[in-house]
């Protein structure tokens, strides 16, 4: 194995072996770094694809439980958790050697180690097995990722404070848990042990839930989660956690000031957000410049101020999500092989997987305001959706935002079942500059859910046929 590269990519989450992939069909010699033992980063690892499986499994678990009865099926569910936690293994195990049998058939060079960049071209790496190895290159993109955010002063344990890495793994169902945090992650775990049989109270700071979607689908959403039994105390911080016999005492006080009260729990979890994972890589020492939240400054181009040096995914400026990685990672593997590579930030998708699911890309009419752009909006609830009506899954809407003048499309905000699937088709349309009367205007098959986004693009017109 010869140890001089084109291309070395740190990191193996969706953005580096996606990177890695693309160069390598682009006829670059390709190696990978990655410090886990497995391939796939926090996002097939301890991320994205267990919190679905275990979404999915939980779902599942609450329709049998309270919801088949409504369809004349008669069952009696029974959850045997370790076997639950055991599907979600699997699915990550698929998920991860399919990564692995990709960079294999594509002939990466992969190294199980610690990478520090030692300078331009240089890539050290410290093997698992004790060994270090200096490895030379053209060109080195850092995929890193990002690691959870911390609260000052309380000590995650993954026992009985954990992060979203220990939530996928407890050894039972707690009595109550306290999320920290109503963000997208705290969501979805939050749904997972509420539907398993755990009380759920979620502590935001701010005065709503999932800042940076939409105001009212974010409205919409917490009112579904409460109907479904999830409480919510807004506008409030954690002071502390304490430990109180077997159980945990948490003290909270208005985000603004004011007096303290306290909640117990079985177990906490603190889903404050992420921080880009830049630490121990040699940045400084290489010169490679970081921003006030130590992420990797870069151009258009994704380079950073030291030539020969990229960055990509969570440890740059934009949204933390996996696609916007994984298209970073395509776009910066295309501009070293001296194509075009580029990403349209305005169309990635951001969803949150509740059920119902919430789906957004493009702007929020909060964003447009701020920005004094004219727009119209069109709306349309699933109650009046002939499928959503016949599978009971009627709660939320679309809503589509398009400019006042043009009709171009601006924003799509789904909040229903399957959401994240059927914002894709809104995401087609405005990456090619389409209207809402493109979007109105295109057959859609019945009976689906997805004829509530023509209906919804249709009301843009206030011309909806089923409202």
């Amino acid at each position: 194995m010869s140890n001089t590269y084109d291309l070395i990519v740190i990191g193996t989450g969706p953005g580096g072996y996606v990177c890695a992939i693309r160069a390598a069909q682009l006829g670059m010699k390709v190696a990978v770094v990655e410090k886990r033992a497995t391939f796939g980063g926090t996002c097939l690892n301890v991320g994205c694809i267990p919190s679905k499986a275990l979404l999915h499994a939980s779902e599942a678990f609450e329709e049998a439980s309270h919801h088949f009865a409504d369809m004349g099926i008669e069952v009696a569910p029974k959850l045997d958790l370790p076997k639950m936690l055991a599907f979600k293994d699997q699915g990550v195990k698929g998920n991860v050697d399919g990564v692995a049998f990709l960079l294999k058939k594509n002939k990466v060079d992969t190294f199980h180690g610690t990478g520090t960049i030692l300078g331009p071209g240089k890539v050290g790496v410290a093997l698992d097995n004790g060994d270090k190895q200096r490895l030379e290159t053209k060109n080195i993109v850092i995929a890193t990722g990002s690691d959870i955010a911390r609260l000052p002063n309380i000590e995650i344990d993954e026992k009985q404070v954990v992060s979203s890495t220990g939530a996928l793994t407890l050894p039972a169902v707690p009595k109550h848990l306290v999320v920290v945090g109503a963000g997208v992650i705290g969501l979805e775990l939050g749904s997972v042990w509420r539907r398993l049989g755990a009380q759920v109270t979620v502590v935001e700071f701010l005065d709503r839930i999932v800042p940076g979607i939409d105001l009212d689908t974010a409205k919409s959403l917490q009112r579904i989660l409460g109907k479904q039994g999830m409480t919510f105390k807004l506008s409030t911080k954690v002071t502390g956690v304490t430990k109180s016999g077997e159980l945990l005492q948490i003290s909270l006080e208005p985000s603004a000031g004011g007096a303290i009260e306290t909640l117990d729990a079985d177990v906490v979890l603190v889903c404050i957000g992420r921080v880009p994972f830049t630490n121990g890589l040699g940045l400084e020492q290489s010169g490679v410049a970081l921003d006030e939240r130590r992420r990797v400054k870069v151009d258009a181009h994704y380079q950073t101020n030291v030539p020969g040096i990229f960055a990509i995914g969570d440890v740059i400026a934009g949204p933390m999500l996996a696609h916007k990685a994984e298209d970073e990672g395509m776009a910066v593997a295309e501009i070293l092989a001296g194509q075009a590579g580029h990403v349209n930030y305005d169309v990635i998708p951001n969803v949150i997987y509740t059920f119902p699911e919430v789906a957004c890309v493009g702007k929020s009419e909060e964003e447009l305001k701020a920005a004094g752009i004219a727009y119209k909006v069109g709306k349309f609830p699933f109650t009046a959706n002939g499928r959503a009506k016949v599978n009971k899954t009627t709660d939320g809407f679309v809503k589509v935002i398009a400019d006042a003048t043009t009709d171009r499309v601006l924003g799509v905000c789904i909040i229903g079942a399957g959401a994240g699937e059927m914002i894709a088709e809104a995401a087609v349309v405005m990456e090619f500059g389409g209207s809402a009367e493109d979007l109105a205007r295109t057959c859609h098959a019945h009976p689906t859910m997805t004829e509530a986004v023509k209906e919804a693009a249709l009301s843009v017109d206030k011309r909806a046929i089923h409202m």
